[in-house]
């Protein structure tokens, strides 16, 4: 059975926040190649705000800030991960779509340092680059 925190009651990532200079271009890539879909949109022209609906409860928000093309990426979000079981699928989506692979699909194995939980995991990963410069990682693991 998987840990549940007793302090903050059916825990889990909510969403991830981007900032991002061209709105319309980061919600055409989370619907188009990433096949999210938009849950909840809000603001005026220059301070939209949207929540993309990753799937299982999951969003990656997106707010337009004029401000956000002067930002180094790393500023913005130093990489969240998205779950799915198909990896591969999705990155020749995103290579598809014109966007860099920075960590082609590979295993990992990961060895745990944390005392009663699984002692190894092998992490099926890859990396590539969003509209923003942001850092995108896919995982599969069943483990974890």
């Amino acid at each position: 059975m998987p840990y549940t925190n007793p302090i903050l009651k059916n825990a889990g990532i909510h969403h991830v926040a981007l900032s991002t200079s061209d709105f319309d271009r980061s919600v055409a890539f989370y619907t188009d190649v990433l096949g999210c879909k938009p849950k909840l949109m809000w603001g005026e022209v220059g301070k939209r705000g949207v929540m993309m609906d990753v799937g299982d409860g999951n969003y990656v928000e997106v707010f337009e800030r004029d401000n956000a093309a002067g930002q180094p990426a790393e500023a913005r979000v130093l990489h969240f991960c998205l779950r799915c079981s198909n990896v591969e699928e999705v990155i020749e989506r995103v290579r598809g779509a014109g966007f860099a692979v920075t960590v082609e699909p590979k295993d990992v194995p990961i060895t745990n340092a944390v005392e009663g939980e699984v002692a190894a995991v092998t992490l099926h990963l890859a990396f590539f680059t969003g509209p923003d410069g942001e850092i995108i990682e896919l995982i599969d693991c069943k483990d974890l």
